[in-house]
């Protein structure tokens, strides 16, 4: 069995950098498997996928040290906001003064 002294950092900046790299450990396996559930479900649609999570990633990561706790929904949420809007405007929009 371990031993408590084997789980705590004996030096305040060693404690940080450990927490820093589960982090950012954390985040980074989460965007992985946020980018393969969402390639699955929005085939062909990969630069949006990649987008979507990138704009989230930035996103949590302003509103926590905890950023693997929001990004499941901020990347839900940009995802359904950047496949709802056309990739092209209709030609009358395009051209109102062609009418």
């Amino acid at each position: 069995m371990n031993d408590i002294t084997e789980l705590v950092p004996t030096h305040p900046s060693t404690a940080l950098a450990d927490f820093t790299e589960r982090v950012t450990g954390a985040v980074a396996e989460l965007k992985n498997r946020l980018q393969a559930h969402y390639q699955r479900a929005l085939p062909g649609k990969t630069e949006l996928v990649r987008a979507a999570i990138a704009e989230a990633e930035a996103r949590a990561w302003q509103l926590s040290f905890f950023p693997h706790l929001f990004l499941p929904d901020l990347v839900e949420a940009r995802v359904a906001e950047l496949a709802l809007q056309p990739t092209f405007l209709p030609r009358e929009a395009s051209y109102p003064h062609a009418a």
